[in-house]
C-alpha cells in the first residue's frame, strides 16, 4: 500500500521503485527527488539573498569567486555556462554593492580577475553554512560513508568529458581555502 505525501496527492513509493538501470523507462523517483532536493538546497540561501535583492545567479557567482580568488571572468563564464551579458549584470550588482572586486591581470591588463571582499566572503560563508547544515542532516540520516557515496553519485552525474576538470577545480579551491586558513 502506498501512502499519500501530506496534502499533495503524491504517493510515497517504496524504496527501489522506478525503472531499473537500462530498462529504457524514466527513473521518475530519482528525477523527482533531484528536483525537490535542489529546490530545498537552494531555498535556504534564496531567503537570505532575496532580502539583499539578489538571486541564484548572484549566489553562484559569489560561491565560485569566493572559492577561487583571482579567477578570470572568462573562467567564470565557462563554469557557469552563461552569457557574458547575464554575468555582466550580476557582477555589476555584486561589485557596486561591495561584495566582489575586479582587478586587472598583472601580465595581461585586459584580463579581469575577481575577488570577494570581506563582505562578500561573509555572505558566501553564510550561504554555504546553510547548505552544509542541510547536507549534514542528510548524511546523519544515511550513516557512515554517506559523504563518499554522495560524492561518487554526483561525480557520475557530470558529463564524463567534464568530470576531470570539475574535480581539478574543486581540489584547487580546497587547496586555496586551506592555504588561506
Amino acid at each position: 500500500m502506498s501512502k499519500l505525501v501530506a496534502g499533495t496527492g503524491l504517493t510515497d513509493r517504496p524504496t527501489g521503485s522506478g525503472a531499473s538501470a537500462g530498462s529504457g523507462e524514466p527513473v521518475w523517483d530519482i528525477i523527482e527527488l533531484l528536483f525537490f532536493a535542489y529546490r530545498d538546497f537552494v531555498g535556504d540561501p534564496d531567503e537570505v539573498l532575496l532580502k539583499l535583492g539578489f538571486g541564484r545567479a548572484h549566489h553562484r557567482v559569489l560561491h565560485f569567486v569566493n572559492r577561487n580568488p583571482g579567477m578570470k571572468v572568462a573562467d567564470l563564464l565557462e563554469i557557469l555556462n552563461i552569457t557574458k551579458q547575464s554575468l555582466g549584470r550580476v557582477l555589476k550588482q555584486l561589485v557596486d554593492q561591495g561584495y566582489v572586486l575586479q582587478r586587472e591581470g598583472e601580465q595581461d591588463r585586459r584580463q579581469r580577475l575577481l575577488y570577494v571582499t570581506s563582505k562578500g566572503e561573509a555572505l558566501a560563508l553564510r550561504l554555504a553554512n546553510l547548505q552544509t547544515q542541510r547536507i549534514n542532516r542528510a548524511f546523519g540520516e544515511l550513516g557512515p560513508n554517506a559523504h563518499e557515496a554522495a560524492r561518487r553519485f554526483l561525480t557520475s552525474m557530470i558529463d564524463s568529458d567534464n568530470r576531470d576538470s570539475v574535480l581539478r577545480l574543486i581540489a584547487r579551491a580546497d587547496r586555496a581555502t586551506k592555504a588561506r586558513s
